[in-house]
């Protein structure tokens, strides 16, 4: 997952810093909430199972550049319901520094636009989630409707990231807007299959409800409390 290098520069990088900071005190604030509930150790594990699982995203599933970023299946909704927002915070955002470290050192300097673009449609689907999904119900009872509302939730902020950057960067010029145009095109080859893919994982996990208790998973997943 990457802003291409260029699209903003000089100066105009610094705003991608504070996006950046913003988005790691929501985090820690979900981490801290995720201590009071579940300790540490949960937290911990949760979040390595994430942070693999997105390396693994990155590089394994299928990619490829189209206009001003990458399409990649990132699959936060999957996340989101299997860990929690905080683990899949916590995953993302390292899941993006390992990439860059090991396969993508020219990402680096991007890092502050690529993970806002990343977590702050994380923090986006957690909201609308309280909408989407009645209060008592457990993850794995979601229908196909409910997963596309999420998956759109969440794919269809990381769009409007990669837009604003790119617009913030090059502006309004037709070329700028038509590479923002094709991105966003490809990228709904992903909100259509990203819900089958929360189904098939949530009916998965559904035949064994008590997985959760052992910290592996957010407790919502198979539990309404």
């Amino acid at each position: 997952m990457h802003i291409e290098p260029g699209i903003v520069d000089g100066a105009k990088i610094v705003l991608s810093y504070a996006t950046a900071a913003g988005a790691t005190l929501f985090t820690m604030k979900h981490a801290r909430d995720e201590l009071k509930r579940r300790g540490l150790s949960s937290l911990l594990i949760r979040s390595a199972f994430a942070t693999a699982l997105v390396f693994s995203f990155f590089e394994i599933l299928p990619h490829y550049p189209v206009g001003v970023s990458e399409v990649h299946l990132i699959l936060g909704s999957t996340l989101f319901l299997l860990f929690g927002a905080a683990p899949a915070a916590v995953g993302l955002a390292a899941g993006l520094v390992l990439q860059g470290m090991f396969f993508a050192p020219f990402d680096l300097p991007q890092y502050g636009m690529n993970v806002t673009t990343l977590l702050a449609p994380l923090f986006a689907l957690q909201l609308a989630s309280s909408k989407i999904i009645a209060p008592n119900t457990p993850y794995v009872d979601l229908r196909y409707r409910q997963t596309l509302a999420l998956s759109a939730t969440y794919q269809g902020g990381v769009v409007l990231w990669v837009a604003f950057w790119a617009l913030y960067g090059h502006g309004f010029n037709v070329e700028n807007l038509l590479s923002i145009g094709s991105f966003g095109l490809a990228y709904l080859m992903v909100i259509l299959v990203e819900p089958l893919i929360d189904i098939l994982v949530l009916a998965a996990v559904k035949s064994g409800r008590d997985v959760s208790r052992m910290g592996f998973f957010d407790a919502r997943l198979t539990s309404a409390n």
